[in-house]
């Protein structure tokens, strides 16, 4: 008999071409080794091109999936994703009280073509209900700036930036910042403050990339990893994913999960 293998849970949007919202964290998941579950906010209509369109789930509906799953899965690791409202961040924000494992929160913002996808009411709540129950929060810089209201243009900013959503509640942050011609990360926590540089992979295969390395992370928790741990070896993992990614439909491609992990 195999023992089974850790369960992690995304609660987050649909994106039915594959590449971003929870299929892609459930493949991310699968992909390096852990059981995914899921919990379904928001469908989309959307593909490579764009999100021509979004249906919101009612927050009931969520609720009943949420205890449909933590009352009968052993829940090591939770993410969530793709939230849409205030309301719903409300709604998980509620089931989220009551979770016992890691929980790393990606404030969804703006979709990669540029679409928004929650709007001021939300992200109040987003602040105030969210952020205070995440181990991590994982904003790239236009979201951790609409978080804090602090421009990112200089390593001195994203410091900064860092220790304004720090302040927030969370227990560490990630904030995901191209500056030049390199990719650099800064993970903050009780600890102190770490920058993680890497070079600037110029690709347009990178559809739902912030998803996948959310998704990464919480594996790596799921897992047992500690947190620096799980974050390096998301990193790795995304940016290998980036660099396989193989050439799909007409716009933004997505990642090249498979090929990443051999």
């Amino acid at each position: 008999m195999h023992d089974a293998a850790p369960v992690a849970l995304t609660i987050a949007g649909s994106d039915p071409s594959g590449g971003a919202g929870l299929q892609a964290d459930l493949k991310t998941f699968h992909t390096l080794g852990v059981y995914g579950s899921s919990v379904v906010t928001l469908l989309t209509a959307q593909n490579t091109q764009g999100v021509q369109d979004i249906q919101m789930v009612p927050a009931d509906f969520v609720r009943s999936q949420w205890t449909s799953v933590s009352s009968d899965l052993p829940l090591a690791a939770i993410k969530t994703g793709a939230l849409g409202n205030a309301e719903m961040i409300e709604t998980v924000a509620d089931c989220l009280d009551a979770a016992s494992c890691p929980v790393v929160i990606d404030p969804v913002m703006i979709s990669k073509h540029g679409h928004a996808i929650i709007d001021d009411d939300a992200v109040d709540k987003l602040i105030e209900r969210l952020l205070p129950l995440a181990n991590l929060v994982t904003p790239n810089s236009f979201e951790a700036e609409r978080l804090v209201d602090h421009k990112v243009r200089t390593k001195e900013d994203l410091l900064k930036v860092a220790a304004k959503l720090l302040a927030l509640g969370p227990s560490a942050v990630l904030v995901k910042a191209h500056l030049g011609d390199q990719s650099i990360d800064c993970v903050a926590d009780s600890s102190g403050v770490q920058l993680l540089r890497s070079p600037r992979l110029k690709s347009n295969r990178t559809h739902g990339s912030g998803c996948v390395l959310s998704a990464a992370i919480t594996a790596g928790l799921a897992k047992g990893d500690d947190l620096h741990h799980a974050i390096q070896t998301a990193r790795t993992f995304v940016h290998d994913a980036i660099r396989t990614a193989p050439k799909l439909g007409a716009g933004i491609s997505p990642l090249g999960l498979l090929a990443a992990n051999n």
